[in-house]
């Protein structure tokens, strides 16, 4: 029999999602009497504890985080080094370390997070790079790890997310470049299937729309140089170049100022460039790019205090980290009269 999910057990038993989530795993949040007519209808669905699910065991100190990305996009994105950073820089409350494995399919993903509940191996995991539609809450509250998730917010009780203000950001991105007379900007994104991407793209829109920048569209790719590079020659090469661009990342941002210059375009002269993450590559080509400066090392630290929390059986609840800051430097300028 096909083991129930976490949704369909909570429509069987008329609850939410939250509290079918807190009954199997044994966590505070449900009367007794709750949790028991949760487990019975569990049950009867064909639901099993499979190794202590909802009993109170012994958690691993260690914290387990799965990345199903190609190799050659982690190797160039300064996020994920960044971000590592801080979920090691994490106020201690115990001695932890941190287990990081890449997965190459969801299903695989998935084997490796059973894995590590069925063997104990870690106390909780954080769920990075959530997807439009994405089932791993779902799939996770079923195997039983608990677990915090890196964006949102997702208003989910049973699984609390740390999460930027990407609306905000954008918004000031592109006022600042409507401010220089950029009226067409072109947003060279991440993969579409991120929900961060799709989050940032609707607030690019929004404030596009606000600014009246009929001439403001957002054009996808892979995180890395070559694909910043490959998309920033495709859009300049077009009939009607835009007069700036702005990249969700560095290393994209980086491939695309090298492309500019490959076209014989001057930054910021002929063309602004904005990056995403401000890691040292922004200040180590010319001119410097002006960067939108995440935070993502404070991002790491709060998802690891929070999964320390719901590991613990404590009350957490969707956090948001401070305000990103805008780093202006050489590659953005007014826009040149044509």
């Amino acid at each position: 029999m096909k083991r129930p999910t976490v949704r369909e057990i909570a429509a069987c038993a008329g609850v939410s999602q939250g509290a079918v989530s807190y009954a199997l795993n044994g966590r505070r949040g449900v009367s007794e009497a709750t949790r028991n007519r949760i487990l019975e209808i569990a049950r009867q669905l064909g639901w099993t504890p499979g190794g202590g699910t909802h009993r109170h065991v012994r958690r691993s100190g260690t914290l387990g985080v799965v990345v199903r990305r190609p190799a050659a996009a982690l190797a160039g994105e300064p996020f994920l080094g960044a971000l590592m950073s801080g979920i090691q820089r994490a106020p201690a409350t115990g001695s932890a370390s941190l287990l990081m494995r890449a997965a190459p399919s969801h299903a695989a993903e998935l084997e490796i997070y059973r894995r590590w509940h069925r063997e104990q191996t870690v106390g909780g995991v954080l769920l990075v790079d959530l997807r439009t539609g994405d089932t791993r809450p779902d799939e996770l509250a079923a195997i039983g790890l608990p677990a915090v998730a890196l964006g949102g917010p997702l208003g989910r009780s049973d699984l609390p997310s740390v999460w930027m203000n990407d609306r905000q950001t954008m918004r000031g991105v592109l006022e600042y470049l409507a401010a220089l007379g950029h009226r067409s900007v072109v947003r060279v994104a991440g993969p579409e299937a991120f929900l961060r991407t799709r989050t940032r793209t609707d607030a690019f829109v929004a404030a596009a729309c606000r600014l009246r920048l009929a001439d403001a569209r957002t054009v996808h790719s892979d995180f890395s140089d070559e694909g910043g590079a490959d998309t920033a020659r495709r859009i300049l090469r077009s009939k009607r170049p835009p007069t700036a661009l702005v990249f969700d990342n560095d290393a994209m941002a980086v491939g695309g100022l090298v492309a500019a210059q490959g076209l014989g375009l001057r930054v910021p002269a002929d063309l602004s460039i904005v990056a995403g993450d401000d890691s040292g590559l922004c200040r180590l080509v010319r001119p410097a790019l002006s960067a939108v400066q995440w935070p993502v090392a404070e991002f790491g630290a709060l998802a690891v205090s929070l999964l320390r929390r719901v590991i613990d059986g404590g009350n957490a609840a969707d956090t948001c980290t401070s305000a990103p800051a805008f780093a202006i430097r050489g590659s953005t300028g007014p826009i040149a009269r044509r």
